[in-house]
């Protein structure tokens, strides 16, 4: 519960008016699920995957809609572009790759890291892709033509994680130097270094209102008025969970996070988004699938669920998407 503005009213904290209504599986992964975000008009959800592969599902149904290959390592990152007509993956072979979404044809490939590519972000506006890695750069690339625009230097080490503003104009990394970093996007120029993190800052995500999150390895998330520089409040401090995933609701109302060790799932959640309207939340994590088959059905691995707790011995791996809603 929380005060509001008129003396004497008590308004409802945003969070009670949420309750679960439904939990799905989405079986056919085969490694950790490193990264899920719903398309615009949210009928679709993208998911990527230590496998090297990216899955498309129909996000009412549950149904498998494609099997995205193309990469030669694990996929780290995933994205959609504001309209939808795109998706943009992040690698471990040191490629970014952008692609159709209607055809799942791969219309560029992006060389410009030397390492590990850990994340990648669209702008609002769609014009621009922004990229980061264990060569301790961010890039900005033009997603028409794939040419790279603009090198970002200064964090000294891997840039784990990256996000526009919601106008298009600023950009912010975070890195496992712990420091975040603000940018403008045309000229390159640092705005402000955000610091305070005592571990890798895995996660980050603009409110609509301006806020900037942060998601850390220190088991915290640390919400920031970046154009102050101001850190506005702390969350977490639990030792043994590592924030691996931030989402604010559409209104900025809300923010939810996923983490390893997170208690919310029955092993670690690696991902987790809003849908464009707010009323669904979407979670990754990494369960076991018994005998490790591809083609078993989304029912089948829930009906499963029970079970492959309690049997997890010599059991090939494979990862699950709950999706629930409010």
């Amino acid at each position: 519960m929380y005060l509001s503005h008129e003396k004497g009213s008590v308004c409802r904290h945003p969070s009670e008016d949420f309750s679960l209504s439904n939990i799905r599986y989405f079986s056919r992964h085969k490694g950790e699920v490193n990264c899920c975000v719903f398309s615009p008009d949210c009928q679709i959800l993208l998911s990527c995957c230590d496998d090297g592969r990216l899955y498309l599902w129909n996000a009412t149904s549950a149904e498998h809609l494609a099997t995205v290959s193309g990469h030669s390592g694990p996929v780290k990152s995933c994205v959609f572009s504001t309209d939808g007509q795109l998706f943009a993956s992040a690698s471990h072979d040191c490629t970014v790759r952008i692609w159709c979404s209607s055809s799942t044809k791969c219309t560029h490939i992006l060389t410009g890291h030397t390492r590990s590519v850990e994340t990648v972000s669209f702008s609002p506006d769609g014009q621009w892709l922004l990229s980061g890695g264990w060569d301790n750069r961010a890039l900005i690339w033009r997603v028409r033509c794939g040419e790279m625009f603009e090198e970002l230097r200064g964090h000294t080490a891997a840039v784990q994680s990256s996000v526009f503003s919601s106008d298009s104009q600023c950009v912010a990394t975070g890195s496992w130097d712990r420091s975040v970093r603000v940018w403008k996007l045309h000229g390159g120029k640092e705005v402000v270094t955000l610091q305070g993190h005592q571990g890798n800052v895995a996660c980050l995500c603009f409110s609509v209102t301006g806020m900037l999150a942060s998601g850390s390895w220190d088991g915290t998330v640390r919400v920031w008025l970046p154009e102050r520089s101001t850190c506005l409040f702390v969350l977490g401090g639990c030792e043994r969970v590592w924030i691996r995933s931030l989402a604010f609701s559409r209104d900025g109302r809300v923010l939810a996070s996923a983490a390893e060790g997170d208690m919310g799932h029955k092993d670690s959640a690696f991902g987790c988004v809003f849908s464009p309207g707010g009323e669904l939340l979407v979670c990754g994590s990494e369960q076991l699938d018994e005998e490790g088959d591809e083609e078993k059905s989304t029912e089948e691995g829930s009906e499963r669920w029970t079970s492959l707790n309690r049997e997890q011995d010599d059991k090939d791996g494979a990862c699950y998407l709950s999706l629930q809603g409010f």
